[in-house]
């Protein structure tokens, strides 16, 4: 689904801003994404690029001190979110840009792409907290989700802020 999601944001002309690693899906997507001419960006902090976890052939790379720095450039080089599959650092960063979402410090689309039913989990949760009255519906409603990316795309498209997609994990 990687390659299918980086083939699927070059063709529509966007580029990528991630972590700037190496490795799992984010590694796949920026290879794939280099590979059909795309453009990619890492932000990685110094610690981690050391330990050779840095893609090397990016078309941009930006060292910085923390994680709390990476975050924030992240952000601000990018016009939307997307999450796929991951670990603790996918579900951290995607819960931050959908709580600045809510506070309104951007308003950037925040996406889902839950491939083979790996969110099913997370987006019942969402739904449960709705129900509880936790999360509005409004706010609920900025989790766009989909199980393939031209689909995802198609729903952040109208929302996006200028160009450019990023998957912060």
């Amino acid at each position: 689904m990687a390659k299918r999601l980086g083939r699927t944001l070059v063709q529509h002309g966007f580029g990528l801003v991630y972590g700037g690693g190496n490795i799992g899906l984010m590694g796949i997507l920026a290879s794939t994404m280099l590979e059909a001419g795309g453009k990619v960006i890492g932000v990685m902090p110094r610690q981690l690029a050391e330990q050779e976890l840095l893609y090397a052939q990016l078309t941009i790379t930006h060292i910085v001190e923390t994680m709390h720095e990476r975050k924030a450039l992240m952000a601000k080089l990018s016009s939307g979110f997307i999450s796929l599959p991951g670990g603790f650092g996918t579900l951290e960063e995607c819960c931050e840009m959908l709580t600045w979402a809510q506070l309104k410090i951007h308003e950037k689309p925040c996406g889902i792409l839950n491939c083979l039913g790996f969110f099913d989990g997370l987006l019942g949760f969402l739904d449960h907290q709705v129900r509880q009255g936790f999360v509005t519906p409004n706010n609920r409603a900025l989790v766009l989700e989909a199980t393939e990316p031209e689909s995802l795309l198609a729903l952040m498209k109208p929302r996006l802020c200028i160009d450019g997609i990023t998957d912060l994990a």
